[in-house]
């Protein structure tokens, strides 16, 4: 009898939602995620304010030429490279890698130190050569190495390793996710390399200095030969007390195994449909898909219908279109429903400080197409290009961006950023999302645009080019360009 009143009862608060449109989620998912506080003065900020956006995106696998440029710098508004390093130093968060990209890139997973073993997802297919397991025996011993210590582990008792190969192995289980390092700064050296997914601006001489040494995990490396930088000392016994100068900017810091930490599977999933929920607010197939969760939508969905019965969450049609197999928390679908109002405009009260208080962001965003704030292509299906003479379709593709306005999509930039997708020719909402996209490159978050072609035509004298150009873009012989 309780069984079914209860049944009856979730029924009803299935029943009582009236569902928003798809723009007003994605400015619902975009304001819990804390992006567009940060231009209003009211965003996250320093050490908390960071470690507020690894734990909400914890084990999520993002570019790592995305990460801090439009990640963390959208989200918090004093962002430096600094904050993120201190945190990794004194293990509050962890780095791991989750496979390589084309160039000089890669996937880049971050967790909170403390709960890591529940996000961390190493490559179960990955078998190391005699080298690498030479690494990985010896860091199973707990603690960081440096370089140099690394280098002798893998060269074993009989042979010494050439720099060159002891990188490429400790960068091959980097991208396995099997080991880690206390800084990011071996990150952005294969980032000062350039050819990344989201092209990097010009680094200081300092900076750039790093690409000498760079290679397969950022320059040459790939298929050749890896340049030396400096006097590179033989691998050897001496000075593994303190950090070698000499050790390559790809290896600066210390090197530890990642924990292969075996969980309870009821309860690493029950722990993982509570961090979804937190993460995009409204729960839906798309989302789970999107993050190819390993068992799909079906393992969650048994996990959240437990949590429904218990009151934890709430089942219902929350979002149009989407199904009806929707999850989220009761205080969410509260703050999910301001969002509908045909102003878009904040509920007096509301703060931006996640979900069941964030604010709505400003009118035009612009992100990069692999951010969890990005519905479409999860959440969202893509909406069709309009009179396109092209083949290219838009997809969660690392380097693409994406700009909404007011929640709908409006462009989508390819990697490279000479061909775009418009999905729409109005001039009041080609304005906003021109001035989004100029304003990104403008912030220094991506270097410069050169762009050629819209839809498949060329970009010269559209409705698009003239909104570029108002919003402070240049015209060229063959397109548009917009610079720092």
């Amino acid at each position: 009898v309780l069984r079914r009143i209860r049944s009856r009862s979730l029924a009803a608060l299935r029943a009582d939602v009236e569902p928003v449109d798809q723009p007003a989620f994605a400015r619902f998912l975009a304001a819990g995620q804390h992006i567009g506080a940060t231009e209003r003065g009211s965003g996250l900020r320093g050490h908390d304010g960071v470690l507020t956006v690894v734990d909400q995106l914890s084990g999520v696998p993002i570019p790592a030429s995305a990460w801090e440029p439009l990640v963390l710098r959208s989200r918090v508004a004093n962002y430096t490279p600094a904050l993120l390093d201190e945190l990794m130093a004194n293990g509050e968060v962890v780095w791991t890698g989750a496979g390589a990209l084309p160039g000089n890139d890669g996937w880049i997973s971050l967790h909170i130190g403390d709960s890591a073993a529940l996000t961390l997802a190493p490559d179960p297919e990955f078998t190391p050569d005699d080298a690498q397991q030479r690494i990985l025996d010896f860091l199973a011993g707990g603690g960081g190495y440096f370089f140099r210590q690394v280098a002798e582990a893998a060269g074993g008792m009989d042979s010494v390793l050439t720099d060159e190969a002891a990188l490429h192995a400790l960068w091959d289980l980097v991208w396995a996710g099997r080991v880690t390092g206390d800084t990011f700064a071996p990150v952005r050296a294969m980032l000062d390399a350039g050819h990344t997914a989201h092209r990097q601006p010009a680094r200081t001489p300092r900076t750039r200095s790093y690409s000498a040494y760079s290679g397969r995990y950022g320059g040459s490396l790939r298929g050749g030969r890896l340049p030396r930088v400096g006097r590179l000392g033989a691998v050897g016994g001496h000075g593994f007390d303190a950090p070698s100068a000499a050790a390559p900017p790809l290896a600066t810091g210390r090197w530890s195994a990642v924990p292969q930490v075996e969980l309870d599977a009821t309860v690493k999933t029950h722990a993982l449909a509570e961090l979804l929920m937190d993460r995009y607010g409204v729960l839906t197939r798309g989302s789970v898909m999107a993050e190819e969760v390993p068992g799909g939508f079906g393992l969650l969905y048994k996990v959240l219908s437990r949590l429904e019965e218990s009151g934890k969450c709430r089942r219902g049609y929350f979002v149009d279109r989407l199904g009806a197999a929707q999850f989220a928390v009761p205080a969410t679908v509260d703050r999910l429903r301001s969002f509908a109002r045909d102003d878009a405009s904040p509920a007096p009260d509301s703060q931006p400080s996640g979900f069941a208080e964030a604010a709505p962001p400003r009118d035009a965003l612009a992100l990069a197409a692999t951010d969890p704030a990005n519905p479409y292509g999860a959440a969202l299906a893509w909406p069709e290009v309009r009179d396109a003479a092209t083949g290219h379709r838009p997809g969660r593709k690392a380097g693409a961006l994406v700009v909404t306005v007011d929640g709908a999509l409006i462009l989508y930039v390819e990697r490279g950023g000479k061909t775009l997708l418009a999905f729409s020719d109005d001039p009041g909402v080609l304005g906003p999302a021109a001035g989004a996209l100029v304003g990104v490159v403008r912030s220094g978050a991506i270097d410069k645009l050169v762009m050629e072609k819209v839809n498949g035509r060329d970009l010269l004298d559209t409705p698009l080019a003239h909104a570029l150009t108002a919003a402070g873009a240049y015209s060229t012989p063959r397109g548009v360009r917009i610079r720092a």
